[in-house]
């Protein structure tokens, strides 16, 4: 047998042929095959089944430490991404985002949060999320640690056990986030002013807590504030509180000068609300949460006593009303009851002319209380009765100026004994006032009465008279100046030279004085005598005829 090598192969072992006697093919044993009886596996499978288990653990535990997967809908989404963003409560990692994909009608972008395990409570009612990033609010500036980490979502969690998968995000983080030791109340006013979701809240100028939401009513006539008043603050919140908008500045001026009132500079420029109890009551039972109370336009609004039922009431004015604007103020000699609520104008067809109509509440139980008597409610017999005696003994309304720097005018009721007669129908719906002129509206047109009467007046032919008058008193002093003034002069001169003689004449030592003092003498001796003759005369008449007794024959 040769020997047969490979290229390449080893080299072979020389192995001496061996020639055996050839045997027949059927004489050779049969053999006895025997099964090799192996127990243990080759030691080769054991790495695959080792990696394989050591898989199904990684699995399993990955499993096990993944929590629920939650969608959380926002309306952008600005600074998060997929696989990256993380989500956060109280600065502790509790979830990332695995996807981020648009709505279906492509308003909203759908996230999808992979949250751990435990955080499972997360996903329930009531949790809200949001996306943590730089801003600047009322409340100051937050988020700044994101200008280098970048924006994540901050997440609080939900007071309720009810399980939930589906989220709307919030688009600004909450003010109070739940375990927040206080107390939220809501507020009830007209007008929402200056404030915003992070306004102040102030209680005798100290900040207690901050407005967290807001909405406008569902018939739009007023807005709801939602606040929450921090612990231990809160227990100041009594049933008897007072709420009122502390927003901007306050300026009053009124008989004790300019009065300046504000809660601070952040409430000039954010706004703010304020809640105090009013002077010399006290706050009641502490409020329970989630409380309801009436917010007022400012702190005097919110001091005001409980007005009651409002008395709507009409008045009729035949004058301008500019300067007279809805909410002036309607006083009873300076006891505001009430405030304008409409102003408007009606066409008279029987006398064809046009009346300013004015609507306005009242609130008769202001004027209950500041008097000592308890006064009948106004929609009784005894209201009624008192009323028609108002009217009939003079009560009026009547515009005044409540300043003469705005020009701003108001309604004053007042009693007027010498006005014209009138009467109220106290059946009427809204009942309707008697009103007087304004004092300087009579004084306008007296004024212009006189203008009128003075326009009559021929001035100008007044004038070209006087005007006559003068030149000819011109003419008559000159002509007395030539001519009547040397007479004059002459004629004096005269008259004192007579003075000068009868004066020498009626001298004490002049005969002539004495001659006249003689016959003086004489005179009064006559007189003497025919007084005497008269008296005999008239007792004797006879004597006329026949002379005196002694004298007949």
């Amino acid at each position: 047998m040769k020997e047969r090598q490979l290229p390449g192969s080893p080299p072979l072992i020389a192995i001496p042929e061996i020639f055996f006697e050839p045997m027949h093919l059927s004489n050779l044993p049969r053999p006895q095959l025997e099964t090799r009886k192996r127990w243990l596996p080759s030691l080769i499978w054991l790495v695959p089944l080792i990696c394989a288990l050591i898989g199904v653990a990684l699995v399993a535990r990955s499993v096990a430490e993944k929590g629920p997967v939650v969608t959380v809908t926002f309306n952008n989404a600005e600074g998060m991404e997929a696989g990256k963003t993380k989500v956060r409560y109280k600065d502790v990692e509790i979830g990332s985002v695995q996807a981020i994909t648009l709505s279906g009608d492509l308003r909203r972008v759908i996230v999808s949060i992979q949250l751990s395990k435990e955080a499972e409570k997360f996903a329930t009612r009531g949790t809200r999320f949001w996306v943590v990033r730089p801003r600047v609010g009322a409340n100051g500036i937050s988020g700044l640690g994101t200008l280098l980490s970048g924006a994540y979502i901050g997440v609080d969690i939900g007071r309720s056990a009810e399980r939930q998968s589906a989220f709307l995000g919030l688009e600004n983080p909450p003010i109070v986030t739940t375990g927040q030791p206080g107390r939220q109340y809501t507020l009830r006013g007209e007008s929402l002013g200056s404030i915003d979701i992070g306004a102040p809240i102030f209680y005798h100028r100290v900040q207690v807590g901050q407005v967290v939401g807001y909405s406008l009513d569902r018939g739009g006539e007023g807005v709801t504030v939602q606040v929450f008043v921090n612990a231990p603050f809160d227990q100041y919140v009594g049933t008897n509180t007072r709420w009122w908008h502390a927003s901007g500045v306050d300026l009053r001026l009124d008989s004790s000068g300019l009065k300046l009132n504000t809660q601070s500079l952040a409430t000039v420029v954010v706004g703010g609300l304020a809640f105090q109890t009013p002077p010399g009551q006290g706050a009641g039972q502490p409020a329970a949460d989630k409380s309801v109370f009436r917010l007022a336009a400012d702190e005097a609004d919110a001091m005001r006593e409980p007005d009651g039922v409002p008395l709507t009431v009409v008045m009729r004015f035949d004058q301008s009303l500019r300067g007279l604007s809805v909410g002036a103020p309607v006083d009873l000699r300076g006891i505001v009851l009430g405030q304008v609520t409409d102003i408007g104008i009606e066409y008279d067809d029987t006398h064809k002319t046009f009346s300013m109509k004015v609507s306005m509440a009242l609130y008769p139980d202001r004027l209950s209380r500041r008097s000592s008597d308890a006064l009948p409610a106004p929609d009784s017999p005894g209201g009624h009765e008192l009323l028609e005696h108002l009217v009939m003994e003079g009560l009026r309304g009547q515009l005044r100026t409540g300043s003469l720097l705005t020009g701003q005018l108001y309604v004053a009721l007042d009693m007027f004994p010498k006005a014209p007669r009138a009467s109220v129908d106290v059946h009427r719906n809204p009942i309707e006032l008697p009103t007087v002129p304004n004092t300087l509206d009579e004084l306008q047109v007296q004024v212009a009465d006189i203008a009128r009467k003075l326009n009559q007046v021929p001035f100008d032919r007044i004038g070209a008279n006087l005007n006559g008058a003068l030149e000819n008193a011109n003419r008559l002093f000159g002509h007395m100046d030539t001519e009547v003034v040397p007479q004059a002069r002459d004629t004096l001169a005269a008259a004192q030279r007579t003075f000068s003689t009868a004066e020498s004449t009626l001298r004490g030592a002049a005969p002539m004085q004495s001659d006249v003092q003689d016959a003086m003498q004489q005179l009064t001796r006559t007189l003497q005598s025919l007084n005497a003759l008269a008296d005999y005369l008239e007792r004797n008449p006879q004597a006329l005829l026949f002379g005196k007794k002694g004298d007949r024959p």
